[in-house]
C-alpha cells in the first residue's frame, strides 16, 4: 500500500508541481471541486486591477480600440483552440454555455431543415445530461412550434439504437457531470453521421480536463464553460466551437449586433458576418474575458498529454485509497475505472453524501454533491498534489470511521 511520503515523491518527481505555484491556494485547503469552479490563477488579481484602474478608469470608451477589447472573444478563441483540437478562427469565447448551446441546437435543426432530412423532428439526449441542456433542447423545441421532440435516452447502451432514422440533432455532454462517465466522441459522432444526424457536443467537464480532438472526432459543434477545468473564474464566459466547413450554413436566431458584418454601421437590417463571428450576440463582459486569458496562459505551459496522464494517475490513486481505507464503510463508486471512459473526477456515492461533503469541507477538504447521494473530487492537475490525495483520503477515513457528520445539516442553496 502507498504511503504519505510515496506520494511526496511522486509529487517530487512530478513535472507540473511547479504550475502549481501559478495558482492563489489558500492555506489549509485541499481543493478537490475544480470541475465545478477552478481555482484563481496568481495573475487574475493584477490583470483585473490592470482591466478596471488602467484600461477602464484612465483610457475609458478608447480601450475598446487600444487594449483590444473588442476582438477579446476571438483572440480568446484563438488560444483556446488547440486545447479543443480546433483551428483558428473556428472558437470564439462569450455569453453562457446555455446561451452558446441554443444558437448550436438552432443552427443545426436549421441545417437539417435545408438538407435532405428535412422532415425529422427528434432530438436525441441523455436523461442524465446536466439539466440546463435539456431545458434549453426542450425550450426551443417548444419554440419552434414545428413538431420537434427531445428523446431522452436512459442509458448508454439504449444511446446507440435511439439514434435513428428519425433523428435531426444528438446532444451530448462528453464527460457526464454526476458520473464523470466520458463518451467515445468519435464513434457515437460517426455512428450520428452513420444515422443522417448531426451532433452537438457539450465540453463542459472535458476542455482543459481530457485531450480532445474535435476535428478528428466529427463533431459538428460544440460548447463548454471556462470556469471549470480552465480557471476563468467564476461566471466566466462560455465558449462555441463551428468548424470551417460548417461556418457558411450556420444561423443562429440571436442576431446581435457583435455578429453583423458592419455593427458600427448601424444598418437597421442584420446582415450576419462571415466566420466564426457570427455565433456571437451582444456587448461581451470586458473584465471576465480578461480573466479567461489568465486561465489559458498556464495551459501554455504544459500539454493536454501532460494534463492526462497526471489526471489519471490522481484519480486511480484517489480510487485506490477510498478503496482500500473505506471499504468498510457503505460507499460505492460510480466514476468508471476504464481509462477511456473516464474523465478529471471521481463520484462515489453514500446514503448521507451531503452530510459527509459538508463534514469534509469543515475539514478542509472542498468538494461538493449531487443528487442522488452523489459526491463529487474534481482533479486538476495544475494545482492537485499526490499528497493532496492521500490527506484527503486521510481526513475522509476519520470522518467516516467516526461518523463525524451531521445528518440533520440544512441544505445550502448551492450544494
Amino acid at each position: 500500500m502507498m504511503t504519505r511520503n510515496d506520494c511526496l515523491a511522486r509529487d517530487a518527481d512530478d513535472a507540473l508541481a511547479p504550475l502549481r505555484q501559478l495558482f492563489a491556494l489558500p492555506e489549509g485547503v485541499i481543493y478537490l471541486d475544480g470541475n465545478s469552479l477552478g481555482a484563481m490563477p496568481r495573475a487574475a488579481l493584477p490583470r483585473a486591477q490592470q482591466v478596471i484602474a488602467q484600461e477602464w478608469g484612465t483610457d475609458l470608451i478608447r480601450s475598446w480600440n487600444s487594449a483590444g477589447w473588442f476582438d477579446m472573444p476571438k483572440r480568446l478563441g484563438d488560444r483556446l483552440a488547440p486545447l479543443l483540437g480546433a483551428q483558428a478562427g473556428e472558437v470564439v469565447v462569450g455569453d453562457t454555455t446555455s446561451l452558446n448551446l441554443f444558437k448550436a441546437l438552432a443552427a443545426a435543426l436549421h441545417m437539417q431543415a435545408a438538407g435532405e432530412h428535412a422532415g425529422r423532428r427528434v432530438i436525441v439526449t441523455e436523461r442524465s445530461n446536466f439539466p440546463t441542456d435539456i431545458y434549453m433542447a426542450e425550450g426551443l423545441a417548444t419554440w419552434l412550434d414545428r413538431g420537434y421532440t427531445v428523446r431522452l435516452v436512459d442509458s448508454v447502451d439504449e444511446l446507440t439504437s435511439a439514434i435513428n432514422s428519425e433523428t435531426a440533432l444528438v446532444m451530448l455532454t462528453h464527460v457526464n457531470y454526476r458520473t464523470g462517465y466520458q463518451h467515445d466522441m468519435a464513434a457515437m459522432s460517426a455512428h450520428a453521421h452513420a444515422q443522417g444526424a448531426l451532433i452537438v457536443w457539450d465540453l463542459a467537464h472535458s476542455a482543459g480536463a481530457v485531450p480532445l480532438d474535435l476535428h478528428a472526432a466529427g463533431a459538428d459543434m460544440a460548447v463548454g464553460c471556462t470556469y471549470k477545468y480552465l480557471n476563468g473564474g467564476p461566471g466566466a464566459p462560455a465558449f462555441i466551437w463551428v468548424p470551417a466547413r460548417h461556418q457558411h450554413r450556420f444561423h443562429q436566431p440571436l442576431w446581435g449586433w457583435w455578429s453583423h458584418a458592419t455593427p458600427f454601421a448601424m444598418a437597421p437590417q442584420y446582415a450576419p458576418c462571415e466566420g466564426i463571428g457570427r455565433a456571437q450576440c451582444g456587448t461581451q463582459p470586458v473584465v471576465s474575458l480578461a480573466m479567461v486569458e489568465c486561465g489559458l496562459e498556464i495551459f501554455e505551459k504544459t500539454s493536454m498529454h501532460a494534463i492526462r496522464a497526471k489526471s489519471l494517475a490522481l484519480t486511480d490513486l484517489f480510487i485506490t485509497l477510498v478503496e482500500a481505507r473505506c471499504g468498510g464503510h457503505p460507499l460505492a463508486l460510480v466514476t468508471p475505472r476504464e481509462h477511456a471512459r473516464r474523465g478529471s473526477q471521481v463520484s462515489f456515492t453514500h446514503p448521507h453524501g451531503y452530510a459527509v461533503m459538508r463534514a469534509l469541507i469543515a475539514r478542509g477538504v472542498i468538494g461538493d454533491y449531487r443528487e442522488p447521494a452523489i459526491m463529487r473530487f474534481g482533479f486538476t492537475p495544475l494545482y492537485t498534489s499526490f499528497a493532496d490525495v492521500w490527506d484527503a483520503v486521510e481526513i475522509l477515513q476519520h470522518i467516516l470511521d467516526h461518523q463525524d457528520y451531521d445528518v440533520t445539516a440544512q441544505r445550502s442553496a448551492v450544494t
